[in-house]
């Protein structure tokens, strides 16, 4: 299908499939609210809680269980239809949303946080995975810019509602708005998403699904926790990462004799596939990296406040999708792999501006930094999605997708590693040896730059691996 033959009204939210367009894009926004609105509630609920030692949990569990349980759900919505699994999911968000707003202490709330992670495992794979199901690979080239636009709305959302809740109201409110959201999103997609579904005899990998999960769960929980409960030499560390290998090598055995695998081999074999996810693995180090340490060099080095610090890293939400729905017009001219190796070489130039940053810089300067990066990331991670996704049939499409994302949350996890281990190295050496709270800027700057510096690495590492794409994706639109 040509690019002038889609129409806005064919695909839009008014379409035929605009009811389903509409509530996926709800379902997307749990999550992507979700990630924007707790962080500026976090005063509110350690004041009231207590637990501050603990609240760093908040994040790292959601996005551990949001980790493991993704390429399981994606194999399930393979065998037993996206419609099930996406509104599993959704309803695993939502009761984790009410228990988050009744959680009587720290521990209640981080328990109650991993379910919603659990939701969300379900929810991110299965709603672009119908995306894929639902349009063509032109009419995506539009699509994508609804996706995107939620994101974006997000980025403002998300802190405004989770800073009015806080202080006007309750932080209980920041979980029991997703209610509302959660149920009319899964309202109009029991009503209005159809699908046809094998329903033949299927064999459920369960060993590799448990190894899988325990495999995951050591590897990510180790890096999340390495450098912080434990020192990356200790026992424990060499201890929790060792079984994490064990174990995947353990899968891998599994999922050579399984008849249905929870992730097949020939997703390590195709070189599209590779590509795609090592390009992902790298959009998550990046991602994380300027999340976690932008705003803290804003805020401790800048010395300006944390509303400030956080709106200049809302122009990297804003810029990536802006591009993202710009990239269906781009990579349907010149091609899936030739898009991303231009938003590759942006964020690299992004990256370097980066590491320019010094404690003279303006806010103005930090967040036009961020909006490159974002324009350079949106036009990485969506063609080399859509290219995924189009090299594979229905019945493959989950797994391929979920993946794909797989790979971006453990880019997350080493990124956390990565990036912590830098940081700390430097300050320890600088305040020999004291990595206390209320780092003097005149350390934390020379710290920050180095992650800088190691952030324009993997923007170029994951422009190396998106050269590994073939110039022509299997099964694509030429």
């Amino acid at each position: 299908m040509a690019e002038t033959e889609v129409r806005r009204a064919d695909v839009g939210l008014r379409s035929e499939r605009g009811p389903v367009l509409l509530s996926i894009m709800l379902g997307v926004g749990l999550v992507a609210i979700d990630s924007t609105i707790l962080a500026t509630a976090v005063p509110s609920i350690v004041r009231d809680l207590g637990g501050f030692a603990q609240f760093p949990w908040l994040f790292s569990i959601y996005l551990l269980t949001a980790a493991v349980s993704t390429p399981i759900f994606a194999k399930f919505s393979d065998i037993h239809g996206r419609k099930p699994v996406m509104l599993i999911g959704v309803a695993l968000f939502v009761l984790g949303s009410i228990l988050c707003g009744f959680a009587w202490n720290m521990t209640a709330l981080i328990v109650f946080r991993g379910l919603q992670g659990l939701g969300a495992g379900a929810i991110q794979p299965t709603s672009m995975t119908i995306i894929g199901d639902l349009y063509s690979l032109a009419e995506r080239a539009k699509v994508q810019g609804y996706v995107a636009s939620v994101w974006a709305m997000s980025a403002v959302v998300g802190p405004t509602l989770g800073g009015v809740f806080s202080d006007f109201l309750t932080w209980r409110w920041i979980f029991f708005v997703n209610v509302p959201l959660g149920a009319l999103a899964a309202w109009m997609l029991f009503r209005h998403f159809h699908e046809d579904v094998n329903r033949g005899r299927h064999t459920i990998d369960v060993a590799g699904a448990v190894l899988l999960t325990l495999a995951s769960t050591m590897l990510i929980f180790g890096l999340l926790e390495g450098g912080v409960l434990w020192s990356w030499l200790s026992p424990w560390s060499i201890g929790v990462l060792g079984v994490g290998v064990l174990l995947l090598a353990a899968f891998v055995g599994v999922e050579r004799k399984a008849a249905e695998p929870i992730v097949p081999g020939w997703v390590f074999r195709r070189r599209l596939l590779v590509g795609a996810n090592l390009t992902n693995l790298a959009v998550g180090v990046m991602l994380i990296g300027l999340t976690s340490y932008v705003p803290l060099y804003v805020q401790d080095v800048l010395g300006t406040s944390a509303l400030v610090a956080g709106s200049a890293l809302a122009a990297l939400t804003i810029g990536w999708p802006i591009s993202a729905s710009l990239s269906g017009r781009i990579y349907l001219k010149i091609g899936f792999r030739n898009t991303s190796l231009i938003g590759s070489v942006i964020a690299g130039a992004g990256a370097v501006l980066l590491i320019l940053l010094n404690a003279g810089s303006s806010v103005w300067w930090v967040a036009l930094t961020c909006f490159v990066i974002g324009l350079g990331m949106g036009l990485v991670a969506s063609p080399t999605l859509v290219a995924a996704q189009s090299s594979v049939d229905w019945s493959s499409r989950g797994v391929v997708t979920g993946t794909s994302m797989f790979a971006r949350s453990m880019g997350s996890a080493v990124g956390i590693a990565i990036f912590g281990a830098i940081a700390n190295a430097a300050i320890g050496t600088q305040s020999h040896g004291s990595t206390s709270n209320g780092v003097p800027p005149a350390i934390l700057e020379p710290a920050l730059h180095q992650v800088f510096v190691a952030a324009a690495l993997v923007a170029v590492l994951m422009l190396v691996a998106v050269a590994i794409m073939p110039r022509r994706a299997p099964g694509a639109l030429a």
